[in-house]
């Protein structure tokens, strides 16, 4: 309960600051917290009081919870997942988006989970557009070769081992890729007359149903 109406009025205090920075009004500050409080709380706990939503600051517990109690950092998707939170897919998601954390994230980050920034190397080559019709186009004949149609359900996702999967494709997911399939087909079919000659060729050997 002291937790709880200590947020409260260190929010209190920052909507007033806010307000002050507009030029409006602010009503009387009983309740609000004194600036003094809040950087004495600070120092203590960083995340006491955060401004982000509260999924970020509850999936930070949740790893921070699971490091101290001997855990090795949860880097890879679907390798620990606590209460329905998959932890590697944040802990990624949290590296990968470095830029658009604020200051303070970053620096709980860094001094209590040793997170950094991933290296360039890390990231994901950006695809190209033939890139990635080149893998669209695999899947399709990955399908129709076990199936004998390309009738694919729209929330069909076709896995592509990464021994198929053409060059210059990366990002796999457990030594593979996976492609929307069905939703990718959906898309091509709505842009059938801005198709090249050649790619409306390539899906019509497949049968496709335009």
């Amino acid at each position: 309960m002291w937790a709880k109406n200590a947020r409260a009025a260190a929010r209190r205090a920052r909507e007033n600051e806010e307000l002050r920075a507009a030029g409006l009004p602010v009503s009387p500050a009983a309740g609000a917290m004194t600036e003094v409080r809040r950087d004495e709380l600070d120092a203590v706990d960083p995340g006491w009081c955060p401004v982000w939503d509260t999924g970020w600051q509850r999936c930070y517990r949740l790893v921070q919870i699971h490091v101290q109690a001997g855990g090795t950092l949860p880097e890879t998707v679907g390798d620990v997942v606590v209460q329905g939170e998959d932890l590697g897919r944040w802990v990624t998601a949290q590296r990968f988006g470095w830029e658009q954390l604020l200051p303070v994230q970053q620096w709980i980050l860094e001094n209590t989970l040793k997170l950094a920034p991933a290296e360039e190397d890390e990231r994901p080559v950006k695809q190209t557009q033939d890139t990635m019709w080149a893998l669209n186009l695999t899947a399709a004949r990955q399908f129709h070769t076990g199936e004998g149609h390309l009738r694919v359900p729209r929330k069909h996702i076709e896995r592509l081992e990464m021994g198929t999967v053409p060059a210059g494709r990366q990002g796999s997911v457990d030594g593979g890729v996976v492609v929307k399939l069905g939703t990718w087909l959906d898309n091509v079919r709505k842009r059938a007359a801005k198709l090249p000659e050649q790619r409306r060729a390539d899906l019509n050997q497949l049968d496709m149903r335009w």
